[in-house]
């Protein structure tokens, strides 16, 4: 019978390891054609992840702290950023989100990669908000928003000033 530890051998999870903060370096360094090229065997995760690294650079994310990456079993490892965001200041709060990237690598090469955040509530707040009151700044620059859209800029700087707006109305609501 062949333990948890002796099923991930050391090797793989160092080398899967090295794969995935080369992930994180070329995600991080908002150069479109360097994280296509780490992604070139994730196809399906592709649009998602390209979409967006340019929402983060637009939202003008900035790491604060990298995680040592998790091994989760014999291909999947988590890796933990902790950034401060442009959206976070739009809401006045003090709060660095950290994104977690479920990387998939089998054979030394990234196969899929998902996120995942903890967002506090007052952003899907927020978010809700500006939907259902300035749809205008979102409707149409979040086209195909998580698939490959062609508007993450134009989308995150639409909830980042929706989110501004949202702030003001608390303040007013509040007096």
């Amino acid at each position: 019978m062949i333990s948890c530890r002796e099923a991930t051998r050391p090797s793989d999870s160092s080398s899967n390891h090295v794969v995935a903060k080369q992930f994180v370096d070329a995600f991080y360094s908002f150069d479109h054609d360097s994280l296509e090229t780490i992604l070139s065997e994730a196809k399906t995760s592709q649009p998602n992840i390209l979409y967006y690294q340019k929402w983060a650079e637009c939202g003008h994310y900035r790491i604060v702290q990298r995680n040592p990456p998790v091994q989760k079993n014999d291909s999947v490892v988590l890796v933990p950023v902790t950034v401060k965001d442009d959206l976070m200041a739009a809401l006045e709060i003090n709060f660095n989100v950290t994104d977690t990237f479920h990387i998939v690598v089998r054979e030394g090469t990234i196969r899929s990669v998902e996120t995942s955040s903890n967002d506090p509530e007052l952003y899907h707040q927020a978010k809700a908000w500006v939907q259902q009151n300035h749809p205008e700044l979102v409707e149409k620059p979040c086209e195909g928003i998580w698939n490959g859209g062609p508007t993450p800029c134009e989308c995150i700087q639409g909830y980042i000033k929706g989110f501004g707006d949202f702030v003001k109305a608390k303040k007013v609501s509040s007096k």
